[in-house]
């Protein structure tokens, strides 16, 4: 079933090397506070994927909300999100200039631009 939404998010980032044992684990099982918080602020069909040679994690979500900035804001202000994001933040090397870490005013993930869509359907 295709979940409607207003927006597509994909955004990067680099792991260190010595974190991926851990930061697997951790994302094997996520804090229920952290993902409540996603899906009251609209974020749905969220998903991490991992790229060794490159060490690069690659999240996508759909975003089903009508103002994206102020619900990134209000995750950005959970306490239980900021907590996981102290744990994560360690693990991970921005590609952004200037960020120093997740919910800062400069954006921690790398935020991609969507070049191609297909929805399906016949052609």
């Amino acid at each position: 079933m295709a979940i409607p939404h207003t927006k597509r998010v994909c955004q990067i980032i680099k792991l260190k090397p010595e974190a991926e044992a851990e930061y697997r684990a951790i994302h094997a099982s996520v804090w229920p506070g952290v993902l409540a918080a996603l899906a009251r602020h609209h974020d749905a069909d969220y998903s991490i994927h991992y790229h060794p040679p490159l060490r690069l994690l690659i999240a996508t979500f759909k975003y089903t909300g009508a103002d994206y900035g102020a619900d990134m804001a209000a995750i950005a202000a959970d306490p239980e999100t900021r907590r996981w994001w102290a744990l994560t933040d360690g693990m991970q090397e921005s590609l952004v200039e200037g960020a120093t870490g997740s919910g800062g005013e400069v954006t921690w993930w790398q935020e991609l631009e969507e070049v191609f869509r297909f929805e399906g359907g016949s052609a």
